[in-house]
């Protein structure tokens, strides 16, 4: 295929991705939305009030960047794994992997379209915040930057999941069991300040970790990790999981069945 050719199939693509999901606004951009404002209630006024501080900033500022955060993790993961696994399903993702198109076109369509989603639901999140706390940015280039390449890493790790899901349950394991874990475990509610050297250490092996307080330093100028190692990680965690997607995009044989 040409360059042109290659443009289109990618393009078409991330628009059915970014249609499948607009279509349905008021299952995909709402929910998060809602259950979001209910931490910022919970958390941040009535539970923040009582707590005081946490890293020299009020409770509710603290929070704030780790559900944000939470908001664009679920939300890229969610569209990727579920319209994936759905081609799956309906059997059409054969015929995108017997068409011409590379499949580093159809995996970047897909990873784009759970991209949109991501920074769509974030931004509306953002919006709800501001009416909670005022929100002051640090640094624009650390914010957009590791919003950016989280909602990269968990489309990716959202496509992982649908290759390997063999049913609609399938698809709910990971973020329940896994996803989940890692968020709560992840520094959004609490400074690693807190935990003991032997569970901050163990910390250090969960990527959500790195991201949110990269995207704590990126609104607060606060951190517990290195930025410069928060990048890196987050770097290299997207790396794996995208080459890991072409190659199973590459090898799967449940995809060709």
């Amino acid at each position: 295929m040409s360059f042109q050719e290659q443009l289109i199939a990618f393009l078409t693509i991330v628009r059915k991705e970014i249609k499948r999901f607009m279509r349905i606004w008021t299952q995909t951009l709402v929910p998060p939305v809602i259950t979001i404002t209910l931490y910022f209630i919970i958390f941040g006024n009535l539970i923040g009030k009582r707590i005081g501080t946490m890293a020299g900033v009020d409770y509710i500022e603290f929070v704030v960047p780790g559900l944000i955060m939470m908001s664009v993790i679920t939300s890229s993961y969610t569209n990727v794994v579920s319209s994936f696994y759905g081609a799956k399903f309906q059997r059409f993702v054969e015929e995108m992997l017997v068409s011409p198109t590379p499949n580093y076109i159809i995996l970047s369509g897909f990873v784009v379209g759970g991209v949109a989603r991501g920074l769509g639901v974030g931004f509306i999140v953002t919006l709800v915040a501001m009416f909670f706390t005022d929100l002051q940015i640090h640094s624009y280039p650390v914010t957009l930057s590791i919003v950016l390449m989280t909602s990269v890493f968990f489309a990716v790790a959202g496509f992982i999941n649908a290759v390997y899901a063999n049913s609609f349950d399938d698809i709910s394991i990971i973020p329940t069991f896994v996803l989940t874990p890692l968020i709560y475990l992840g520094g959004v509610f609490y400074s690693m300040d807190l935990l003991p050297d032997f569970w901050a250490g163990v910390s250090q092996a969960n990527p959500i970790l790195y991201i949110v307080n990269a995207f704590r330093y990126g609104l607060l100028g606060i951190t517990d990790i290195d930025i410069s190692r928060a990048f890196i990680m987050v770097a290299v965690f997207t790396l794996v999981a995208y080459l890991f997607s072409l190659r199973l995009l590459n090898s799967s044989e449940s995809l060709r069945q």
